[in-house]
């Protein structure tokens, strides 16, 4: 069960944050700093920027805090950032220089340090060609894009497999990974790279650490490059998965003494930086702080909707607010085109929002509910306002729902539980993809199991421990939750049941085979009937996807649940609903929790 816990503030920003900034249609962020020599952070792409993103931010904190200013973005149809025009590789190239000139003019920086990390190291050394720069640092670069494209291939195959161990279905003439697709003008692109074959020095000196240096380093040196070497230990874990990445310190430690070795001192001032905004077709966006330390975009139709609800996205997991796959930013945009605004948004903890008070996860935080809360402050204007969030981020938005009467509905997507055992572990739940039963009986209906199984290579009685086990810890967990006290509004059916009475909508979605479906059946019915019956709406089923919805064909569906949700919400009869004023509503909340 979860406990009513009281809303943990969040710690005030700095002196000294980051300021959001656009440019040439690229988002990002300008770390501010007393130097005269600036830093430019190229991004590795796709799926490994995404898990990279927290990292990413801290090493450009410490670049900054050595006396840097400091440049990280988001290449074209990437993050937060505009559709590019061009290629990919010739777009994210173009971006570096647009960066760097930039960083020149915005902070009056008169030397560039370019930092790449893997595929966005390669853009690094192609950009610095025509671009010059004092210094090039490359974080494991990718050396040929037809060895990057092959492990590109072998991920695609491990990263968002499906509910029943599989994986999924490879997309024609694109490769998907992690929900970023690329396309096949990109991957013929990419094949022709190889920074053996660079001409000229991209830089009088290179820092570069790579799990083996020597042939690309030795190649640099025979061009001219005062080239240092060293290991990347911390790599696997920097790229690998958002939810347990982690920051490298002793390698950006490495990297923040080679960039600030030397530089020249400047007089303190603040840069001089426009609001950031960017625009699209039927769109713009604004960044903002909605409170001391969390960061969210909205999103604007240009031409809005009558009547139609504000959509506040919640972040799933530990993905940055643009998605899994970037599907929220493309999402967002969509439906502002037909003029349904949106704010999606970093809880706290997660992207460029402050880490939590307890410094702990916001995964299935009890007060995770909170940060919902204050971004619903933000959007709040008598408009109908929905929420959308995945897994834990459908966990905190399903309990916003509960407690806050301004929230007209809500699309849980792969909620995996509605209530969080405090005995159970995050981090077990995380790593269980492939320990249910119902996984080892999908996987054994599969030959190649089979075969396995045969000449012993499958561990069965070891299995059945596990099994056996987690049967045994299921069992006592639920004896001892019977004696605990009930959550704040009683049952799930109960608490449903008051949301609908309120006149509020809430859908559910979830991938064929997905964990949660278990919580489902045992709170709100056994038969899709029931189900239906007691959320007055079916539950919907999404066939062939991973939890992360990272196929075209499951964002399409999800896609498609959000606009039947607006409609639903836009178009139901009229409830009378007394609205509390946001300070109305935290003076409520705060007497909820005190009782």
């Amino acid at each position: 069960m979860t406990p009513e816990t009281r809303p943990a503030s969040a710690p005030c920003p700095g002196l000294h944050d980051p300021t959001p900034v656009t440019f040439d249609g690229l988002f990002g962020w300008l770390h501010p700093a007393a130097g005269r020599r600036g830093v430019v952070l190229c991004g590795a792409y796709g799926f490994e920027q995404m898990a990279a993103y927290r990292p990413w931010r801290a090493l450009a904190e410490r670049l900054a805090q050595s006396g840097c200013p400091t440049l990280r973005f988001d290449y074209p149809g990437e993050g937060d950032s505009a559709d590019p025009d061009a290629t990919a590789v010739t777009a994210c190239t173009t971006a570096i220089r647009q960066a760097v000139r930039f960083l020149r003019e915005t902070a009056g920086v008169t030397e560039i340090v370019l930092v790449g990390l893997r595929l966005g190291a390669a853009f690094a050394a192609l950009a610095a060609e025509a671009e010059p720069v004092d210094r090039l640092v490359l974080l494991a670069p990718v050396v040929t894009g037809r060895a990057y494209l092959r492990e590109m291939r072998l991920r695609a195959q491990t990263i968002g497999r499906l509910p029943d161990g599989s994986a999924p279905a490879a997309e024609p003439e694109a490769l998907t990974v992690g929900g970023f697709s690329m396309d096949a003008a990109f991957q013929a692109e990419l094949s022709g790279l190889n920074l053996a074959r660079i001409a000229t020095p991209p830089a009088p000196r290179v820092l570069l650490l790579a799990p083996e240096p020597g042939g690309l380093g030795t190649r640099l040196g025979a061009l001219g490059c005062a080239v240092e070497t060293g290991p990347f230990a911390g790599l696997a874990h920097l790229v690998g998965d958002p939810i347990f990445v982690k920051v490298p310190e002793a390698d950006f430690a490495r990297i923040s003494a080679y960039a600030a070795e030397g530089a020249a001192k400047a007089e303190a001032t603040p840069p001089a930086v426009p609001p950031a905004r960017l625009a699209g077709p039927g769109w713009s966006e604004a960044p903002t702080r909605f409170v001391p330390g969390l960061f969210g975009i909205s999103c604007t139709p240009d031409r809005p909707e009558p009547g139609a609800p504000t959509i506040l996205f919640v972040s799933t997991g530990m993905t940055v607010r643009s998605g899994w796959g970037r599907q929220t930013t493309r999402l967002a945009r969509s439906l502002a085109a037909e003029g349904i605004a949106s704010f999606r948004c970093d809880v706290a903890g997660v992207g460029d929002s402050v880490e939590r008070p307890d410094g702990h996860w916001p995964l299935f935080a009890p007060d995770g509910f909170a940060d919902v809360v204050r971004a619903v402050d933000h959007v709040a204007g008598g408009g109908p306002i929905v929420l959308v969030g995945g897994c834990s981020g459908a966990y905190a938005a399903f309990h916003a729902l509960c407690r806050d009467p301004r929230i007209d509905g809500a699309l849980l997507v792969n909620l995996y539980c509605f209530d969080w055992d405090p005995e159970q572990s995050v981090d077990s739940v995380i790593r269980q993809t492939y320990g249910s039963a119902a996984t080892y009986a999908a996987l054994l209906a599969q030959g190649d199991t089979w075969r396995r199984l045969i000449r012993g290579q499958i561990r069965v009685r070891a299995i059945g421990r596990v099994l056996a086990r987690r049967g045994v810890d299921l069992a006592l967990r639920r004896i001892r939750r019977a004696f605990r006290p009930g959550a704040p509004g009683g049952s799930v059916a109960r608490r449903v049941a008051t949301i609908r009475r309120r006149g509020a909508a809430i859908r559910l979605l979830y991938s064929a085979g997905d964990p949660g479906l278990a919580a489902l059946r045992r709170h709100l019915g056994r038969t899709p009937d029931r189900s239906a019956a007691r959320l007055g709406a079916p539950v919907t089923i999404v066939p062939g996807a991973d939890h992360n919805l990272g196929s075209r064909e499951a964002q399409a569906a999800l896609g498609q649940a959000v606009r039947d949700l607006v409609r639903a919400v836009r178009y139901a009869p009229s409830v009378q609903v007394k609205r509390p004023a946001p300070a109305a509503f935290r003076r409520l909340h705060a007497a909820t929790d005190r009782a």
